[in-house]
């Protein structure tokens, strides 16, 4: 290692659930022995300096830590702090961008420290907090955090918080980094314990954090544990999945069983098409190791995602299609081979349009790096990049940080709620375009969540507004909530956004999509998405959860699951909102009147020639295939998402009268007329 020159109150927890006590034994139990772990962390890079870098860390309120994959750096660090006493006895916070990262890294800490997650070690992901009393290194996602600060804006619980995986800049990543400035900033002045910051990735920008950080010293950890040939294409790729396919079974015929492959694409469709097509190829080869190829994406439930962790069988070799989930914090054992496509799905938000575009993109250099750490883990490795090198040095060093990308509103409803009433001189590290602040403001002023002074421009947060930010959802979602119980269908709103707020409850199998659509059509409503997805719940809660039910009905019966607990959890907070709770039985009216209020922004209606436009930019848009509205034609829908692919599609939509959209928001929609052609 070397130093270059110096350039809230506690909350009630709930109860460590069992499924994730034997989660967490399940994947103690894939791992070594407590002896062993000791000599693997002896022998990662990071031990022989790990002195050093306490020494530096206790001198600074604020350090970098830059450290090639594999050296350490997320496991052992919060570790050699909390041995070390530098803690001095309060919890020390990590954060991750991903919630199957933060999951993970617990585990295999926990592991480490011989202990069962929940107890010392624990995490905290949105709707499932598995700490207690005596955790003291609590690894979250990092708007886990953003949610503790709006109650505790010093964050008094915490003596140290290590943002990891910083270079991947999410939208809650940036927040976070202004929002612990401001915390140690605010205990300084008011002589409270000293915040320690350390902020750590693989490879980001170092002048540009250490800047930004008050001149914090950069400590880097040299030395990957393996080394790895790198080897580019001679000329570019015109289709990368192919070549990705053909490098796999070059690969494939060559190395012998248990040298894994980790291969990056982009999106769930091209992995599940990949998915298939090397297990139909893999099926006529003979003389190689048997494949076991698995997904790995964001969408895929908890137990499937857990598969890509197993050990390989003798005799057969591992390859996992993943997104650029797999890029940072997991370790995915036995991968010795990586295929990087160079690619990567990005999400823009166009604040004019309030459309999603979901597209294509070339990766940055920093997400390339990260991905070819991934071959060099456990062995030396192999990664093989599907461009030149050429095109490699013409790739962007960074990713364009999310905040300059995406919708803000939840972000500014967040900050507001922190007390910060001019969210434009906010300390963003890198400030979003004043369009998408302007918008987001708008947008909540619209919902009712801001209101702007008398004889001023300033915008302040209204009591809607501030129990809107109670809830841990988009601000739309949140103003339903609080909507239903004027329409007198605040338990059927509760289990409608459970089942928005987890992945996909309707499995769809390739080998049997039409058992799927079958299986599925009895749940499905004229009245449209949002109660279907009741349907589905209510059907599920009648057999208790009975998962040979929800096998039967390719019903996914984790994500159900999960969906119970997170109906639990907002239905809590309702209770301390002392809201009046209400059903409206089979009157499918009232909940579709109360969305129609809440997104009278997401409104469409069909034009005379049979094609839906937005009424607020007069879009052109269609129903996206999944919807039970599909073959449908209503006169006027409102939507819960808008996504543009090869279309502008609408996602999750309910049929609803203009003249409830009219009544929402009058001074929203100028002319009547226009909607009343529609009716």
């Amino acid at each position: 290692m070397r130093n270059p020159e110096e350039a809230g109150p506690p909350e009630k927890k709930p109860k460590l659930m069992h499924t994730q006590q034997n989660q967490a034994q399940q994947f103690a139990s894939r791992g070594n022995s407590f002896e062993e772990l000791k000599n693997v962390r002896r022998a990662l890079p990071i031990y022989p300096a790990r002195q050093k870098i306490i020494a530096e860390i206790r001198k600074f309120s604020s350090s970098i830590v830059i450290g090639e994959t594999g050296s350490g750096k997320t496991t052992q660090l919060p570790q050699y702090l909390l041995e070390a006493g530098v803690n001095q006895g309060a919890i020390i916070a990590i954060t991750q961008p991903r919630r199957v990262a933060a999951i993970s890294v617990a585990q295999r800490v926990a592991q480490e420290k011989n202990t069962t997650v929940g107890n010392i070690v624990g995490y905290c992901v949105r709707f499932e907090d598995v700490t207690s009393a005596a955790t003291k290194l609590k690894f979250m996602t990092d708007g886990m955090l953003l949610r503790e600060a709006i109650l505790d804006p010093t964050l008094t619980r915490y003596s140290i918080i290590i943002l990891d995986e910083a270079h991947e800049r999410t939208i809650n990543t940036d927040v976070l980094f202004g929002v612990v400035k401001a915390a140690q900033r605010r205990r300084l002045k008011t002589g409270q314990r000293l915040l320690k910051i350390i902020v750590m990735s693989a490879t980001m920008d170092v002048d540009h954090f250490s800047e930004y950080f008050n001149k914090a010293p950069v400590l880097y950890l040299e030395g990957r544990q393996y080394p790895i040939q790198v080897m580019h294409t001679k000329e570019p790729q015109s289709d990368y999945l192919f070549a990705s396919l053909v490098t796999l079974f070059q690969i494939h015929k060559e190395a012998p069983a248990g040298e894994d492959v980790l291969i990056f694409l982009t999106g769930q469709e091209e992995i599940e098409s990949a998915v298939r097509t090397i297990t139909d190829l893999a099926r006529d080869l003979k003389d190689v190791p048997q494949l076991t190829v698995l997904p790995l994406y964001a969408a895929l439930p908890s137990q499937v995602q857990i598969k890509v962790f197993a050990k390989t069988p003798p005799g057969h070799r591992k390859v996992v299609v993943a997104t650029n989930i797999a890029e940072t914090s997991i370790t995915i054992h036995g991968i010795k081979y990586v295929i990087d496509s160079g690619m990567v799905k990005a999400k823009v938000y166009n604040p004019h349009s309030s459309l999603d575009l979901l597209k294509v993109v070339t990766a940055s250099k920093a997400q390339v790096l990260q991905r070819t750490g991934r071959a060099g883990r456990e062995a030396p490795g192999f990664c093989y990049r599907l461009f030149t090198e050429l095109e490699f040095q013409n790739m962007s060093t960074n990713t364009i940080p999310e905040i300059q990308r995406c919708n803000l509103a939840s972000v500014v409803l967040q900050l507001m709620a922190l007390g910060i009433s001019d969210v434009s001189t906010f300390d963003f590290m890198d400030k979003p375009a004043p369009e998408s602040i302007n918008a987001a403001l708008e947008e909540l002023v619209l919902l009712g969540a801001l209101e702007r002074q008398a004889n001023s421009d300033m915008l302040k947060l209204t009591t809607l507004g501030r129990q809107m930010a109670a809830f841990p959802l988009d601000p739309r979602f949140a103003k339903v909530i609080l909507l239903a119980k004027d329409f007198e269908c605040l338990e059927e709103i509760l289990s409608i956004i459970a089942i928005l707020s987890v992945d996909s409850v309707l499995v769809t199998l390739s080998s049997k999509r039409k058992e799927c659509l079958e299986a599925h059509q009895k749940f499905m409503s004229s009245d449209g998405d949002h109660v279907t997805l009741l349907n589905i719940y209510r059907a599920y809660k009648s057999v208790n959860g009975n998962k040979s039910w929800c096998f039967d009905n390719f019903v996914n019966a984790r994500n159900m699951n999960t969906a119970q607990e997170v109906r639990k959890q907002l239905r809590e907070i309702c209770e301390r909102n002392k809201m009046t709770f209400s059903s409206c039985g089979r009157d499918t009216a009232a909940i579709r009147k109360c969305l129609a209020v809440g997104f009278f922004m997401n409104a469409a209606e069909l034009s005379k020639e049979g094609d839906f436009f937005t009424l607020t930019t007069r879009t052109k848009v269609s129903i996206h295939p999944s919807s039970s509205l599909f073959q449908c034609k209503p006169s006027c829908v409102v939507y819960t998402e808008l996504v543009k692919t090869s279309k502008c599609y609408m996602r999750t939509l309910s049929v609803v009268d203009p003249d409830w959209l009219f009544e929402a928001a009058p001074n929203f929609f100028k002319r009547k007329k226009a909607l009343a052609a529609v009716s």
